[in-house]
């Protein structure tokens, strides 16, 4: 077997069923779930009115890089979005979601084969991706801690010189999950000079670039490049379908940049088998084509958190997030930072599921920035979502049981 498959940890969810095993949850309360990010809001029927139109499709094999109108879709999206022209031919790449998408471009560009081993470096706390990612493509991870007197921003400056010496790829993820956090310019400009001094890659995950609450839109890897001037190089933008138009099940997205990384990746996505199915790719050149459900998705994001922010804040430490469809919260002074103990409680006594946020996070530098912390997933409708937060402040103004 693999020996680097000894260097995976459990997976959160898996951890949180291992925290509420054995535990009954009061049958007063129907159960509400806010610990997995899986949207939960209806697909569009001329998605899936596009799937069915597709299934021709599927008597023949499709091609890893798609045809060039699916390939030309990414690229007018991207224009219409952040203003930006990119060469369908060589820019751009259909992936099977972000997340197969995020793990394979690791295996694509670092090289085990450097002394001492190459770092990968992730944001802490991190989507668990980047971590499997970077060990089992042999490399080492530095986690860099996100700044809570930031709105949660990845503090680039914690990371010491001789980490950059070594590391080969930079995993961003703005809007960040679970915080929320969209990296601005100038944070941007820092990482650019850093890559540009250091020769590693930067891999800017961006599903959540569509869930924002105020007017702006969140500022995109690509785009931060061009308004500073920049090319793509050593950049890569990866988005997906699940979260803007609610259709996790698809397993669609592309990834966009630097045209000599795409080139290498298309021939290990050749080898790994991963082409889009071309009923897939009939729904995706559907969604993206469209904004008029993604404007509609976004409302359905914004009632609901100005139903629930204003129920949690009086009692929680919690605030509106940047973007993203998570509430990033600390627990109850009383609880002493632990996040695992008042999850698994509020579980037993209310029926609500959250995620503890030290199981988004490693111990690191001394401390795990996770702890103390829970995460929220606002993907059910505004009224189940209203309710688990009312239990939610009921439960957090109670003194922890002994």
């Amino acid at each position: 077997m693999n020996p680097l498959l000894d260097r995976l940890q459990p997976y959160p969810f898996e951890r949180l069923r291992q925290l509420f095993a054995g535990v009954t949850p009061s049958p007063a309360y129907s159960p509400i779930s806010l610990g997995i990010g899986e949207p939960k809001h209806p697909t569009p029927p001329f998605i899936k009115q596009a799937l069915i139109e597709g299934l021709d499709s599927l008597s023949g094999y499709p091609a890893t890089a798609g045809d060039l109108k699916l390939r030309t879709a990414f690229t007018n999206w991207l224009s219409k979005r952040y203003g930006l022209a990119l060469d369908p031919a060589t820019q751009v790449l259909p992936v099977n979601g972000s997340r197969e998408a995020l793990f394979a471009l690791a295996q694509t560009v670092v090289d085990s084969s450097r002394t001492p081993r190459p770092i990968v470096v992730s944001p802490n706390p991190f989507y668990q991706i980047y971590e499997g990612s970077a060990l089992l493509a042999g490399a080492d991870v530095w986690y860099a801690p996100s700044d809570p007197a930031r709105n949660f921003a990845v503090d680039w400056d914690s990371v010491p010189a001789e980490v950059w010496q070594r590391t080969q790829l930079v995993y961003v993820c703005s809007p960040g999950n679970p915080t929320g956090a969209v990296m601005p310019l100038d944070e941007w400009r820092k990482l650019f000079a850093l890559s540009d001094e250091h020769g590693f890659v930067i891999a800017s995950d961006e599903c959540y670039s569509e869930i924002y609450f105020r007017d702006e839109p969140p500022l995109g890897g690509l785009e931060a490049a061009a308004k500073l001037g920049r090319d793509f190089r050593r950049l890569i933008a990866l988005t997906s379908l699940s979260k803007r138009s609610n259709v996790p099940g698809l397993r669609s997205g592309f990834v966009a940049g630097d045209a000599e990384i795409i080139k290498r990746f298309l021939l290990y996505r050749t080898y790994h088998g991963s082409a889009m199915s071309g009923l897939v790719a009939a729904a995706s050149i559907a969604a993206w084509a469209d904004e008029t459900h993604v404007v509609d998705n976004r409302e359905q994001y914004r009632r609901k958190f100005a139903a629930v922010t204003p129920i949690l804040e009086p009692v929680l430490d919690v605030r509106l997030p940047d973007a993203s469809f998570y509430l990033w919260a600390g627990v109850p002074a009383a609880w002493n930072g632990d996040d695992a103990a008042f999850a698994r409680a509020l579980y037993a006594q209310y029926n609500v599921t959250v995620l503890p946020g030290s199981y988004l996070a490693r111990e690191a530098q001394g401390s795990n920035p996770g702890r103390g912390r829970v995460r929220m997933a606002l993907v059910a409708d505004t009224a189940e979502c209203t309710e688990a937060a009312r239990r939610i402040a009921e439960f957090a103004i109670q003194a922890p049981s002994a």
